[in-house]
């Protein structure tokens, strides 16, 4: 999955060995240069390196006019299909969902049609507790129905709970992704649930004119957007040039929150 695609992409995936012909899913927040300009060229170089598994790629509607005008006026024929999913809600939709993940789009406040991510961790199966079935006599079907959460009745009439023969499943890990956004009232409840929450954080404080100009958060804004959505880690990203460090956004954000990082190109974060 690809979270946005700005001018360099393809070089920081590459740079980064980051293996791109395994993305299959690309969701654009919005129609801003540095956050899609890079993905006609992606979509080119996985077509020139043979792809044939599709991709879904979610957008503002207007994104398919602009790749389709693209891919007309550069002759460029895909060599794989890619399905496109307008995003157009007005409050938080489900966009997909497989047997293990769901994901979900929500509108932000920015100066065009913009839009935040949610991914949430999906479990299918409980993990067997391998000490309390060694002397169960247990079969490979008994242990499929534990798996699956279901109780089932042996043949002397006996009942076997799967809650006494598996391990409790974990708390699903929920990734919530923020783009260019000024803080509004429902933003803390599209985000509930989130355990990793990244959040946009353009400006310090002393630039809270211009953030509110341009429709921008600080990182003051982003912490106490995870103060109130209930995360338990905080990511902040999207700096502006201004600022030579990253250090004053991370520190005005732990005045409130308690985890946080300011990301960093190349460096992997885990959700927790």
């Amino acid at each position: 999955m690809l979270i946005d695609c700005g001018e360099g992409t393809q070089m920081q995936l590459r740079k980064f060995n980051a293996p791109f012909q395994r993305i299959n899913h690309v969701l654009i927040s919005h129609l801003h240069g540095d956050h899609f300009y890079g993905l006609p060229g992606l979509l080119g170089t996985m077509s020139l390196l043979g792809r044939t598994a599709g991709v879904h790629v979610y957008g503002p509607p207007a994104l398919l006019e602009i790749l389709m005008v693209m891919f007309r006026a550069s002759e460029t024929k895909l060599s794989f299909n890619f399905t496109f999913i307008p995003l157009e809600m007005k409050t938080k939709e489900l966009i997909f969902e497989d047997e293990g993940m769901q994901i979900s789009a929500f509108p932000l406040k920015h100066r065009i049609k913009t839009f935040g991510f949610q991914i949430a961790e999906k479990f299918q199966r409980y993990k067997i507790d391998k000490k309390a079935i060694s002397e169960a006599n247990l079969n490979k079907e008994h242990l499929k129905l534990l798996a699956q959460g279901r109780d089932f009745q042996r043949l002397d009439g006996s009942w076997v709970k799967y809650s006494d023969y598996t391990l409790p499943m974990p708390t699903p890990r929920v990734y919530s992704y923020c783009s260019d956004t000024k803080p509004f009232k429902d933003q803390a409840g599209f985000l509930k649930g989130t355990s990793t929450l990244y959040h946009e954080a353009t400006f310090l404080m002393d630039r809270k004119e211009r953030a509110e100009q341009t429709f921008h958060s600080t990182a003051k804004d982003a912490a106490l957007m995870a103060l109130a959505s209930g995360a338990r880690k905080l990511l902040l990203g999207h700096f502006s040039s201004r600022y030579g460090d990253t250090l004053g956004h991370a520190n005005e954000a732990c005045e409130i929150f308690q985890d946080v990082e300011a990301v960093q190109d190349g460096e992997v974060y885990e959700v927790k």
